[in-house]
């Protein structure tokens, strides 16, 4: 195989690798958007290696968050969030300012700022920005969560999220009947 090809097939499963990482961490986002079942948590669980660690970091964060070590820990701590009434009415995370380094076929890293907001069952709504580090590990031909970070930048209450107004748009009587 010429030297080219093996370039590009290089960077075609960097390319992959990357990609994987990508999908991986939506669904992890997506999943704790709906902690609602055990079958929820144990599919997050799923998402990492047998010997992860999950952490929250920063004076925030590390006392709050706290530490997992091991995919059985981490399905403790998730399940604590499992119960009725359900402790997130409404939860959702957004992520942007991606940054994700393939250093080979079984090991990568990424970094997202992430905002979540949040309104509990128990009363009152809340906006947390914090960055993400994670690093990922490729195990039997599927891309998992090793190291999982997440520091603190900033948070605050805020009033409800979801009101029942209707959306302020400006008047347009230019657009056509249909």
């Amino acid at each position: 195989m010429s030297d080219v090809m093996e370039g590009l097939l290089a960077r075609l499963a960097q390319l992959e690798a990357a990609q994987a990482v990508r999908n991986l961490i939506s669904e992890y986002m997506h999943l704790c958007d709906r902690l609602e079942n055990t079958q929820t948590v144990d599919a997050i669980a799923a998402l990492f290696t047998e010997d992860c660690v999950w952490e929250g970091i920063g004076p925030l964060y590390a006392k709050t968050l706290g530490r997992c070590v091991g995919r059985a820990e981490l399905a403790v701590m998730m399940a604590s969030y499992v119960r009725q009434p359900a402790h997130f009415a409404i939860n959702v995370h957004f992520l942007c300012s991606e940054q994700i380094t393939v250093y080979d076929a079984a090991h990568a890293s990424g970094r997202w700022k992430m905002l979540q907001t949040s309104t509990f069952s128990a009363g009152g709504s809340h906006l947390n920005c914090a960055e993400l580090g994670i690093r990922f590990a490729c195990r039997k031909g599927r891309w998992l969560i090793h190291h999982f970070t997440t520091c603190n930048l900033f948070s605050r209450p805020v009033d409800d999220w979801h009101v029942a107004q209707a959306l302020p748009v400006p008047a347009n009587n230019t657009l056509p009947e249909r």
